[in-house]
């Protein structure tokens, strides 16, 4: 009789192929059988009566902030959030840690920061900015998952924009490096100009702020760097989509045999520009977040699988940094990575009817695929990373803001009632969350994306 690490039992796993009813094997950190009524005994067993065993989700879009800001966040809190919320791995960007992670320098200071203190595996973005394109390969070296490059004026003084020169000659590096470039697709010279139009003329409320960051400069940013790509046949990652317009333009360029994949985020499925009017500070973002038509085509996307990752674009700040009459001035990011799974399951799982092998894509699987972690995480299969989440899909609750891990207990997401709650959440075999306390010291590990083919 085979005899194992750690078994769960009577769950319903979320395979790539469906949902299957079935007991999983854990040895040395990796899933080593699925099957009903597995045959065998383990050191530890879990009863999974009732839940739903999803891939341990992978979030490519985080701001840790650490080190320089760790009063913002840091690894030790933001990665207790995300294990919260069924979260396995995460990729870091490199702002708004100060200094930002634009040279090995810099990313040999984030790494020890993260180092001890993250509770889940972690990759780091590298930055893309003016004069660093000579650093790239040093940041490549030590693997980062990619360089990630602004087209629109970023929120920190000490992380530039990329004018079209820095980012087509980023990407003709990038392509030669074998790294994808993410960027944050908004032209600035339309949203710079709109946004000091409306401050001349005094107008600063939250409709003034939305009205400067039109869907058109989106599509645009979007338009010129695939134009980039494909000229560098560089890969391509389109940050935060905010519209379905956007989203079909990255399809179309697929279809033209151009490597680009975009994500979009939680608060572009949920909110609508009249949320963010009774909401206010928490859910200031760029791009903004828009009409209830734009919720229903990202949607639609999903549904349809076109749409292939949901990340979080976790941006906290302190409250002080919310707190503005003039919403220019608020600082523009949403805290909710703790949030992402339950959001999913809650406004597409039983409002919309996806399916949760749907839900398992977006939030593990498409990212893992994308980003270098393939085929050891993002799915629930033999000879992968015990990498899991178990919830129960069906439960519903109101989200407190003691309920959550973030070093700033704010969020636009609270008082909101939720289906999925997250039970425990296991990295490589370990339990890191139970029953809504973490468990354990942190034994997130780095992983060091290798270079693309």
């Amino acid at each position: 009789m085979p005899s194992y690490d750690l078994i769960i039992r009577n769950g319903i796993v979320i395979g790539e192929q469906g949902e299957q009813s079935a007991d999983l094997a854990i040895d040395d950190g990796y899933i080593v059988a699925v099957a009903p009524a597995l045959v065998g005994s383990a050191r530890s067993e879990i009863d999974a009566s009732g839940l739903h065993l999803f891939p341990g989700g992978i979030d490519p879009h985080v701001h840790c902030n650490e080190p320089g800001r760790t009063e913002w966040e840091g690894f030790a809190t933001a990665t207790t959030a995300l294990a919260a919320g069924g979260i396995t791995c995460m990729v870091d960007m490199p702002l708004n840690a100060h200094p930002p992670t634009c040279d090995a320098q810099s990313f040999d200071a984030k790494l020890a920061a993260a180092q001890g203190q993250a509770r889940i595996d972690f990759a780091l973005w590298g930055g893309l900015v003016p004069g660093n394109r000579d650093q790239l390969e040093e940041l490549a070296a030590r693997g980062v998952a990619g360089f990630k490059a602004f087209m629109s004026t970023t929120g920190t003084e000490d992380f530039q924009p990329a004018d079209d020169l820095t980012l087509y000659e980023g990407m003709r590096v990038a392509a030669r490096l074998g790294r994808i470039v993410a960027v944050h697709a908004e032209n600035r010279t339309i949203t710079d100009g709109m946004a000091r139009e409306a401050l001349l003329a005094g107008r600063t409320g939250v409709r003034d702020y939305l009205a400067s960051r039109p869907a058109i400069a989106e599509y645009e940013a979007i338009e010129r760097a695939i134009l980039f790509a494909e000229e560098t046949k560089c890969a391509l990652h389109i940050v935060h989509v905010s519209t379905g317009r956007g989203v079909t333009l990255v399809n179309e360029a697929q279809a033209r045999g151009i490597d680009v994949t975009c994500e979009t985020c939680p608060h572009y499925l949920l909110f609508t520009d009249e949320d963010v009017e009774r909401i206010g500070a928490l859910a200031k973002c760029a791009p903004p977040i828009r009409s209830a038509s734009e919720v229903a085509a990202l949607w639609v996307h999903i549904q349809s699988g076109v749409l292939p990752i949901v990340a979080s674009d976790h941006s906290p700040a302190p409250p002080d940094m919310k707190q503005s009459s003039d919403f220019f001035a608020i600082w523009g990011g949403i805290s909710g990575c703790q949030s992402t799974l339950p959001l999913l399951l809650t406004e597409g799982y039983a409002k919309r009817g996806i399916a949760l092998t749907t839900i398992a894509k977006v939030l593990a699987t498409g990212a893992a695929r994308r980003f270098g972690f393939w085929p050891q995480k993002g799915t629930l299969a033999i000879g992968t990373d015990a990498d899991i989440a178990l919830v129960d899909a069906h439960f519903e609750t109101e989200l407190h803001a003691t309920d959550l891990f973030y070093r700033h207990r704010q969020s636009p997401y609270t008082g909101m009632r939720l289906k999925g709650r997250i039970v425990q959440t296991l990295l490589r075999g370990h339990v890191v969350f139970r029953d809504g306390q973490i468990v354990g010291e942190p034994i997130g590990r780095y992983l060091s994306v290798e270079r693309r083919a």
